[in-house]
């Protein structure tokens, strides 16, 4: 069996923040950054090939790092890169007391339904997870900008490069 750091995504996702109290919010600062308004020859997406959850730290942390060398070497004014996923699951942990008398404070795996620490997102196979838009002088650019970003990723990804057909 192969090693894993990540639990397998089942299940129906938690989401119901109504009834949820002491969610934390997302750390997304921005879903879309450059210049949206551009017109773009090609599009190029960070696409998952598992399925997968990404918690929002991690989400945030391949989203600056890929806006950061963007914005470095292309300028702000020549890209747009969007970020299509929302971290709406909330993920719960039931926080276990260790040391001395510590039996008085915890029950254990009794009543174990967990706190709420963050949020997440779910992709699928083939979803993308970061698409920037920009022109073929640029693509280079782009490539390793998301390649820097999928490495804040939990998940495979792979890099498709699509030609704008609008």
């Amino acid at each position: 069996m192969k090693a894993r750091n990540y639990r397998e995504v089942k299940g129906a996702p938690y989401t119901r923040k109504k009834f949820i109290h002491g969610v934390p919010q997302p750390k997304i600062a921005k879903f879309s950054m450059g210049n949206p308004s551009g017109d773009y020859g090609y599009r190029i997406s960070l696409i998952s090939l598992e399925r997968a959850q990404i918690r929002h730290n991690a989400l945030e942390a391949a989203r600056v790092a890929a806006n950061r060398y963007l914005e470095e070497k292309v300028g702000e004014k020549n890209y747009h890169l969007h970020v299509p996923l929302y971290p709406h699951i909330v993920l719960r942990e039931n926080k276990m007391i260790f040391g001395a008398h510590a039996d008085r404070l915890s029950d254990g795996m009794k009543k174990a339904f967990g706190k709420p620490i963050g949020t997440a997102s779910r992709v699928e196979p083939n979803q993308p997870v970061i698409v920037i838009e920009l022109n073929q002088d640029a693509i280079d650019v782009a490539r390793e900008s998301l390649r820097r970003g999928a490495s804040k990723l939990p998940t495979k990804s792979r890099i498709i490069i699509e030609k704008n057909m609008d």
